[in-house]
C-alpha cells in the first residue's frame, strides 16, 4: 500500500473528490558523513559570519532578502508567516489544456492519487474524462507550506499529479544562444537516412527493470565488503550532536510539521509575486 502524505479533495465546479496524495519516487542516493579521522566522531556545521570567520548565536540571525547587490531588506519570522499560502485540504483545478501543450521542463515531481472516502466512482470519472479527451488538468495545491502549480493526469487505472515549476523558474531555450550553425543547418537527406537506420537499429521497448545507478551499487558493494571484512569504525555521537545537526536548519523543522493542505479560496488562476529587483 503506497504511503498517503496528504488527504484531501480535488475540487472543479461543483465537483468534489476525495483523495489521497501518494509518494511516487523515492531517493536511492548514497548518503556520506562527515567524519573526524582522527577520532572517527561526526563533524556537524556552524553558524559562522562570513566576514569575521566567529561563530554567533541563533538569535543574532534575521532572513534577509538581496534587493541590491551587497544590499538586503531584512523579512521578519511573523512577515514570512503572513506571506505564506492560506492551508486548505483542496486541489483547486482551474482550467483543462491539451496533454501536451506544457513543455517537459516545467515538469517537477510526480505523486499518485488515490480516491479516498467512498469516492471511487467520481474519481474513476475525473480520470476517464482526460483520457477520452486528451486533456491534462491545472490546479494548484499547498503542500509543505508552499504553493505549487500542478497538472493532474491519467495513468492506467489511477490519477498522477505532478507539480509543476513555476514560469519563471524555467529558463527559455533562447538562453542558449544557439548559433546559425545549429538554427539555420541543412541537414543532408542522405545523412538523415543513414542516422534515422541507426535509429532503429538500436531501438527497443521501455525496461526500467535494466537500468541502475551504477555509482550506488559500486558503494553499496565497496561497504559490504569491507564491512565483512571487519573494516568498521564505531562513532560516538556524543550527547551534543543532535542538538547541533538540528540548530543548522534554523526552525525549518517546526515549519516541515506543519500540517499539509491546499488553496482556500476556490478555482480561480494562481498569481505570483517576486523579489523585486532595483534597477
Amino acid at each position: 500500500m503506497a504511503r498517503a502524505i496528504w488527504k484531501g479533495a480535488i475540487s472543479f465546479g461543483l465537483v468534489h473528490i476525495p483523495v489521497s496524495l501518494n509518494v511516487a519516487v523515492s531517493s536511492e542516493r548514497v548518503d556520506f558523513d562527515w567524519l573526524d579521522k582522527r577520532s572517527m566522531e561526526p563533524v556537524g556545521y556552524k553558524r559562522v559570519n562570513k566576514v569575521t570567520g566567529k561563530e554567533i548565536d541563533k538569535d543574532n540571525i534575521v532572513k534577509g532578502v538581496e534587493y541590491e547587490k551587497g544590499r538586503y531588506v531584512v523579512i521578519s519570522e511573523q512577515e514570512i508567516r503572513d506571506a505564506r499560502p492560506e492551508a486548505t485540504q483542496t486541489i483547486d483545478i482551474f482550467s483543462f489544456v491539451e496533454a501536451g501543450e506544457i513543455p517537459l521542463q516545467h515538469f517537477d515531481t510526480p505523486y499518485y492519487l488515490s480516491p479516498d472516502r467512498r469516492g471511487g466512482k467520481v474519481y474513476a470519472l475525473l480520470r476517464d474524462t482526460l483520457e477520452s479527451t486528451g486533456k491534462v488538468a491545472l490546479a494548484t495545491v499547498v503542500l509543505h507550506t508552499r504553493q505549487h502549480l500542478a497538472l493532474l493526469r491519467p495513468l492506467e487505472d489511477a490519477l498522477v499529479l505532478i507539480t509543476l515549476r513555476w514560469p519563471e523558474e524555467v529558463r527559455s531555450v533562447e538562453t542558449l544562444e544557439l548559433d546559425k550553425s545549429v538554427t539555420d543547418a541543412k541537414v543532408d537527406k542522405r545523412e538523415l537516412g543513414m542516422a534515422k537506420r541507426l535509429v532503429e537499429d538500436m531501438s527497443g521497448s521501455w525496461a526500467p527493470d535494466e537500468y541502475h545507478d551504477a555509482f550506488r551499487q559500486t558503494i553499496l558493494d565497496l561497504v559490504e565488503e569491507k564491512a565483512s571484512k571487519g573494516k568498521i569504525e564505531t562513532v560516538d555521537k556524543g550527547e551534543g550532536a543532535s542538538v547541533e545537526k538540528g540548530a543548522d536548519i534554523l526552525d525549518l523543522t517546526e515549519l516541515l510539521k506543519r500540517s499539509l493542505g491546499g488553496k482556500a479560496k476556490g478555482a480561480t488562476k494562481p498569481a505570483t509575486k517576486r523579489p523585486r529587483k532595483a534597477s
